[in-house]
């Protein structure tokens, strides 16, 4: 489909204020494993494309993945049954060999590569560079899975200062260099705070907080802290949301100025947050912020 010239010259004048908004500033962008397992390669040029346009206008965004579907995956092939606890993947020594095979292995240099072949320059980071992520064990049921202790941004902050695109997987270690599997929103989310982002978008498998869930036109577009906790006592915030939202509320506290839940599955989300005046998904924002 052919777009009128008019057209074109109205988004890009539309974009462009929030272009200089945002030009110098850090945004980290959470790239969900259920969003990458299904979107498929083209939707993951795409959104690697998306990153690369920033990287060239300026901003210094910063992706963070996931990968539980794709760990889940392996795990089947390798003929190891996954196991939860209280909705978490119990590790064993032999599972975080596996997380580590998926995320350092795998789904951390296929986006480094896209992001290269798209123009900007990339380099895939894990959590246990530099002590980017130390942590200390959650639970002793689910086995090599960690709480984040402190974030040490060095080597994240080195990239972004020579213009890379840095792209972290999320797997820490303890004091005495063990391995653990880091829930990759709560990472997403530490990370940010510690570099002072601007802006935190998680792109996940669902348009955002929903009033219905199963009426995907009852988006709620704005939330404060506030507002979360009523719509949590109310039941409309619940299940697999929750962590979500914990994270984006962790990251307004911790003092970036709004998080966002997008549907990682739609073509150029990450823009239509960034440079457009209506936005797309729901933001998170401090109560003050509202008055």
């Amino acid at each position: 489909m052919k777009i009128a010239s008019s057209t074109r010259a109205s988004v890009l004048s539309e974009a462009l204020p929030h272009l200089q908004r945002f030009a110098g500033h850090v945004i980290v962008v959470k790239y969900g494993g259920n969003a990458l397992a299904e979107s498929g390669d083209d939707a993951m040029e795409v959104f690697a494309k998306d990153i690369a346009l920033l990287n060239a206008v300026g901003m210094k965004p910063v992706v963070v993945h996931g990968g539980g579907p794709q760990i889940t995956a392996l795990m089947d092939r390798l003929g190891k049954q996954p196991t939860f606890h209280n909705g978490l993947r119990v590790t064993d020594a032999e599972t975080i060999e596996i997380v580590s095979m998926v995320l350092l292995g795998t789904v951390n240099p296929m986006l480094v590569s896209m992001i290269n072949k798209s123009g900007a320059n990339a380099a895939g980071v894990s959590g246990q560079d530099m002590g980017l992520f130390t942590c200390v064990q959650r639970d002793a049921a689910l086995g090599f899975v960690g709480d984040i202790t402190a974030v040490n941004p060095a080597v994240v902050q080195g990239l972004l200062d020579d213009g890379v695109v840095p792209v972290v997987a999320t797997v820490g270690t303890d004091a005495t260099g063990q391995a653990y599997n880091i829930n990759a929103d709560t990472a997403a989310s530490a990370l940010a705070v510690a570099l002072k982002a601007s802006k935190i978008l998680f792109l996940t498998d669902v348009p955002g907080v929903l009033r219905d869930p199963q009426d995907t036109e009852s988006l709620i577009p704005t939330l404060t802290p506030t507002q979360v906790d009523e719509l949590r006592d109310r039941g409309v915030i619940g299940g697999g949301m929750i962590p979500k939202v914990e994270s984006c509320l962790a990251a307004v506290h911790g003092g970036v100025a709004a998080a966002h839940i997008l549907d990682g599955r739609v073509a150029h989300v990450t823009l239509l947050e960034l440079l457009t005046d209506e936005g797309v998904g729901t933001m998170f924002i401090p109560d003050e912020d509202r008055s």
